[in-house]
Parts: structure tokens; C-alpha cells; sequence
């Protein structure tokens, strides 16, 4: 950075000298109304020097640009020396940041008004002004939806009025606000004729969907699952949400479980600063919880704290051991606490290519997690009960990452036409902590690899290794609890034919148990986390699990009340392990799925996606033909971003 502002001045001094003699100079604080300058003043009194030397700085390099066009001596030292071009990437038409080059001159200017206008969900269209709602259908949606409110959409935005606007503090405005639940598209532009040399008006538009959201997925003539919220609950962007299955199935000797229902929900409220809490109860078989939490992500490569406080109560029973064929499942119960903390930090790394900011970030995070047992089963060698290792226990926790984002746009992926946006970047984070317990204290030890990229010519992949396990700190030291995680993600370009396009998308899981505790189980390999539509008639205790799924998706033309249709033809193959302490997977034969069907989503509405299947199992179904009719909601694929979160051990589930 000092090479660089050496450079700036000297060059700065030799542009001067090669314009010609005026008669007065511009003065910036001129093009400001009177009231504008005072406000800006009264809020940012301490950073009013640096933001005039970083304006006349951006102008500096403007005039070194146009300087180094010169097929002069001077001007051709300039360019030989300075790196002015842009990157291939931001070339291709896709920018990878997401940054809009055409507001790049009004970096560092005061922000002085800022003009918002949300559109209803039906009717409205941001790239056509005359477009209105016309249909009875739009104008009783339009009735019936609430509106958001401009202070949410204030709450998105990375700028204030009275502040000097940042690099991507647009286009990164505009990336968020896109990926709230409750706006379907939005738009963050300057407006060029209002705007002078020192400040800028800036016009924000965003489209709603239609917030309120219901949905039935039936399983079976006596099983399905009925959702049933609200996105933008009262325009404000809070989210509500209900979930209710009903039909749970039966044991594993015919019988009918006790508990033919299960209910989950929860409600998330906004503030500023990207700041949420969180309430949430879960209830079902065997299983219940419930809890609160106050957290904030790094939401943008620019976020530089992060961190988070939340409280969770969990009342479970579980199996120690599998029964012999035709016998029921004894349960024990398990009844304990969490207290969980976390607070993180990015550091921003510095760029010495002039005009472009490094997207890349150190980021060291700390959390310290408590957890407290109030019942847990007792040994009973008699009944078979071996002593357990359930305890109190006291986690800190420490994470240092390296962290590369970038986003690209495309469309076609999960949605049937919007702006959908791509991550890619690379991450790397080691975790260590110490686990204190009334016991043998343990280490933790993790580490973590990922990388993705992008090309409109090839398409998507995205890779990730994660390998995690606790070490005994006794005489032994042994290591227990190990977890194995394995993630790939791959779509090819979109293919078109005629007014038909069409995607493969190629994806697999992998989550190995080594030396796990006795009466820990892997959650199966059902609908959500395996097989989709997959339905066993008796539950699957597996310790380790490798999924693959493959689906190809024909994107069609045709529409009805606004519903886009899509067809859609999958394969899928699950491995697991049903040895006590995990292992390899791939022992036994895969259980298998395959099938075809339709897929129906809405745009303007937060109504999620439907999909009717029809799938063949070779084996694991009750009925005798392996045949099944379903409805799901199971989404293709999904991105995984490569900002750092909590410090955490891996998630055996």
C-alpha cells in the first residue's frame, strides 16, 4: 500500500502538470445542498478526511487512466508499470462479485437520499414500468398479500444516507435483498439525474412474492405432511412456520407406534445489523425440543463480526441395541440441555491490484458450548445396558479459516426463470477445542476442505472433505466419536431445445461413524436424507451412510395459474453401515430408487415447490412390487456458501 500511494502522488503530480491553466478550481462541497453537508457532517465527523482523500483518490486514478492512453513518453511508463485492465472473470458476462461496473465512478460519494418502492406480487415486473396488475386472479392475490415494508428493505441494504458508498455496496445491496424469502427480484440503481461529483441518490425496487404458504405431501393412503406459514408475516419479514405428519407407520414387529403424529415450527424476527432471533419446539416420536437463539452470520464477504447466544432443550428415547427379528425396540429415555455462545471476526486482506478489492478473508472464530444431562439410562447388564458415556460437559472451541466467496448468476436451477445466484470460492478451516467433563477430558480436532467453480460452458462443481473426531486425554489417548464427511455437487450448462431446456444434476453424501458410542444412529436414509420417496417398512439403524442421487430436469414452456411445469427422471443409491461403532458403508449391497415425474413451482408466490413421483425400489419397500406414488418436496440440489459459521463439531445425524 505504500508503493501504491507513492505511485498515486507522483503520477497524480505529473497528470497536473500536464493539464492545461484554469481559471478556477471545483470545489466538491458546492454540488452538496447546504442541508445535505450539514447532515453528513453531523454523522460522520471523525471520517470526514479520510472520505475526501479516498474521493480524490478514486479520481486520481481515473485521471492516471486516462493519462496512460497517452502515446507519450510519461504515458507509456504509466502503463507499463500500473495494472488498470479488469479480470477474465469479470469479462465473461457473468461478473463472479457480482459488481456492477457501471456505478464504479460514484464509489466513495455521500449517499444522500435514498428512494425505495416495493411492488405487489402479481402484475409488476421491474424490467417493464407499464406492466400492471389486470386479471381478477392478480388484483385478489394483490388483495389478500401484505406488503413489505420499506424499513425491512432498509434493513437489507449495506449503505445509509449520509455515508460514503463502498465498493459493491450495490450490487451486493441488490444480491441480499434478492435472497430474502419474501422478494422475488429487486434492483439497486443510481439515479443519474439527480446525482452530482461528490454525492448520489440511489433508487431501490423490489418485487414480493406472495408470502403465505400452505402445502400438502402425501405419503401413503394414511400418511402426509401439512405445512403452513407465512414468509413476511405482517410485511416486516418475519417468518412463520408449521409443519404437522401425520401416520407415522409402524414398529418393527407390526405394531403401530404410540405417537401417530409429529409437529414442528418455529418464528424468526429481523432487526438491524442482519441480527435474528429465533424460536423453535419440535415434537415427534421418540423425540422432542425446543429453543431460542439470537445470531448474526457473515452475510457478505464485507460482514466483519459474526456471532451468536441460543438456548435448546432436547427429551428423547433411544434404542441402546437392535432387538432379534419379530422382538419390538426397548427405549431409554435422555433428557438434557444446551447453552451455546460463538463470536467471530473477518480479517480483510490487502489488494495490490489498483481497482479491484481482494475477496479474500482470514476469519478466526471462538465458541464455548454447554451441555448439561438431567436423565440418562442407567446400567443394567441383566437387561443388557452397558454403561454409557452420557455427561455434563463443557466445549471451548477455537476456528481459524481462509475464506474466498464470489457469486455468479444464472438461471434454470431451482427456480423456472429468476436471477438465482451461484457461490464459488474456496475455504479451509482447522478447529480445535477442548472438551471438559466430570470424566476424561477430550480434544477435538478438524479440519475442513472445500471448493467450487463455475462456467456457463460446463457448469458447477463443488467439492468438500470434512474429518472431525474427539481424542481422550488419558494414558491411552484414544480417539472417539470420529466423523468422516463427504460432499460433491455437479449440474451441468443449461441445454436447450427449441423453447425446452433441460440440466443433470449429479450429487452424493457421505457421513462414516468411526468408533462411535453404543446407541448412536444415523437418522436413516428417507426421503429428506437418502432415497427419495423412500419409505422402509422397518427402520434402518445405520451408522454410516453414502448417498448418491442423479436427476435430470426438462424445463417446459408451459404454465397454468402461473405454476411453470417441469419433468423430472431421478436415480438414487444409498450404502450403509449397521455395525455398532460405524465403518465402511460399503460392505453390503446399495438400496436403490428410480422413477420419473412432474414438478410444479410458482415464482410469485413463497409457495414451495410440488412434485408428483412415481418410483421403483428394489428393496426395502413393504409392498411387494417395490412400487410407489408420492409427493415430496425435496429440493434437486443445494449451494453451500463458503463463509465461516460457528466453530462446531460435525453433525452426526
Amino acid at each position: 500500500m505504500r508503493f501504491r500511494g507513492l505511485f498515486v502522488l507522483v503520477f497524480a503530480w505529473l497528470g497536473w502538470l500536464a493539464q492545461p491553466a484554469r481559471a478556477q478550481t471545483f470545489d466538491p462541497r458546492s454540488a452538496i445542498p447546504p442541508d445535505s453537508l450539514k447532515a453528513s457532517e453531523e454523522i460522520l465527523p471523525h471520517r470526514a478526511d479520510s472520505l475526501r482523500r479516498r474521493f480524490d483518490e478514486q479520481r486520481v486514478l481515473n485521471r492516471l487512466k486516462a493519462f496512460s492512453r497517452r502515446k507519450t513518453i510519461a504515458g507509456k511508463a504509466l502503463s507499463a508499470l500500473l495494472n488498470f485492465t479488469r479480470r477474465q472473470e469479470e469479462q465473461t458476462g457473468l461478473d463472479a462479485v457480482l459488481l456492477d461496473r457501471q456505478f464504479d465512478r460514484h464509489n466513495f460519494k455521500i449517499v444522500r437520499r435514498i428512494n425505495i418502492r416495493t411492488l405487489d406480487s402479481f402484475g409488476f415486473s421491474l424490467t417493464d414500468s407499464t406492466r400492471r396488475p389486470r386479471s381478477f386472479w392478480e388484483k385478489s392475490g394483490n388483495t389478500l398479500h401484505i406488503k413489505t415494508a420499506r424499513s425491512r428493505v432498509r434493513q437489507v441494504l449495506l449503505f445509509r444516507p449520509g455515508q460514503p458508498l463502498e465498493p459493491q455496496a450495490l450490487a451486493e445491496s441488490e444480491r441480499l435483498l434478492r435472497q430474502t424469502p419474501e422478494l422475488l427480484d429487486a434492483r439497486v440503481l443510481v439515479n443519474e439525474n439527480t446525482t452530482t461529483r461528490d454525492s448520489v441518490d440511489i433508487e431501490v425496487l423490489t418485487t414480493d412474492v406472495f408470502s403465505i404458504t400452505a402445502g400438502f405431501e402425501l405419503g401413503s393412503a394414511t400418511a402426509g405432511r401439512i405445512t403452513l406459514g407465512d414468509e413476511n408475516f405482517l410485511g416486516q419479514g418475519h417468518q412463520l412456520k408449521n409443519a404437522y405428519r401425520y401416520g407415522r407407520g409402524l414398529a418393527n414387529n407390526g405394531n403401530e407406534v404410540p405417537q401417530q403424529w409429529a409437529y414442528e415450527g418455529s418464528y424468526t424476527a429481523p432487526f438491524r445489523h442482519f441480527v435474528y432471533a429465533r424460536a423453535r419446539y419440535r415434537n415427534e416420536y421418540n423425540y422432542r425440543s425446543g429453543g431460542v437463539a439470537l445470531q448474526r452470520d457473515f452475510y457478505s464477504p464485507s460482514a466483519r463480526y459474526a456471532g451468536a447466544l441460543a438456548f435448546n432443550s432436547f427429551s428423547q428415547n433411544i434404542a441402546l441395541q437392535t432387538p432379534a427379528p419379530g422382538q419390538p425396540y426397548v427405549f431409554y429415555p435422555l433428557r438434557y440441555t444446551s447453552q451455546d455462545a460463538w463470536v467471530g471476526r473477518a480479517l480483510k486482506l490487502r489488494s495490490y491490484d489498483l481497482g479491484y478489492e481482494n475477496p479474500s478473508r482470514i476469519i478466526v472464530a471462538a465458541r464455548l458450548y454447554n451441555t448439561m444431562f438431567s436423565t440418562i439410562p442407567k446400567p443394567d447388564p441383566d437387561l443388557g445396558i452397558p454403561p454409557l458415556d452420557y455427561r455434563n460437559s463443557t466445549s471451548l472451541l477455537g476456528t481459524v479459516g481462509y475464506s474466498v466467496r464470489r457469486y455468479y448468476k444464472d438461471r434454470y436451477l431451482f427456480g423456472f426463470g429468476r436471477t438465482e445466484d451461484v457461490p464459488v470460492g474456496t475455504l479451509l478451516s482447522f478447529t480445535a477445542g477442548y472438551d471438559v467433563n466430570g470424566v476424561v477430558p477430550r480434544r477435538y480436532l478438524d479440519i475442513r476442505v472445500a471448493a467450487a467453480g463455475f462456467s456457463t460452458r460446463s457448469g458447477y462443481l463443488y467439492g468438500a472433505v470434512d474429518l472431525g473426531s474427539y481424542q481422550l486425554m488419558n494414558k491411552a489417548r484414544t480417539w472417539e466419536q470420529g466423523l468422516l464427511s463427504t460432499e460433491f455437487t455437479s449440474f451441468t450448462r443449461l441445454y436447450h431445445l427449441g423453447n425446452w431446456q433441460y440440466r443433470h444434476f449429479l450429487s452424493s453424501r457421505g457421513t462414516i461413524g468411526l468408533n462411535r458410542r453404543p446407541g448412536e444412529f444415523l437418522q436413516g436414509i428417507t426421503n429428506e436424507r437418502g432415497l427419495r420417496g423412500f419409505s422402509p417398512g422397518q427402520p434402518i439403524q445405520a451408522t454410516s451412510r453414502f448417498v448418491v442421487n442423479y436427476e435430470t430436469t426438462v424445463f417446459t414452456p408451459l404454465s397454468l395459474l402461473g405454476f411453470r411445469l417441469a419433468g423430472v427422471v431421478f436415480a438414487d443409491a444409498a450404502w450403509v453401515s449397521t455395525q455398532p461403532r460405524g465403518g465402511t458403508p460399503f460392505d453390503g449391497s446399495p438400496y436403490t430408487g428410480f422413477g420419473l415425474g412432474l414438478r410444479f413451482r410458482n415464482e410469485y408466490t413463497a409457495l414451495r415447490t410440488f412434485q408428483l413421483l412415481f418410483g421403483f425400489y428394489p428393496r426395502g419397500l413393504t409392498t411387494p412390487n417395490g412400487v410407489r406414488l408420492f409427493e415430496t418436496a425435496r429440493e434437486t440440489v443445494t449451494f453451500t456458501d463458503f463463509g465461516l459459521g460457528a466453530p462446531g463439531t460435525g453433525q452426526y445425524q
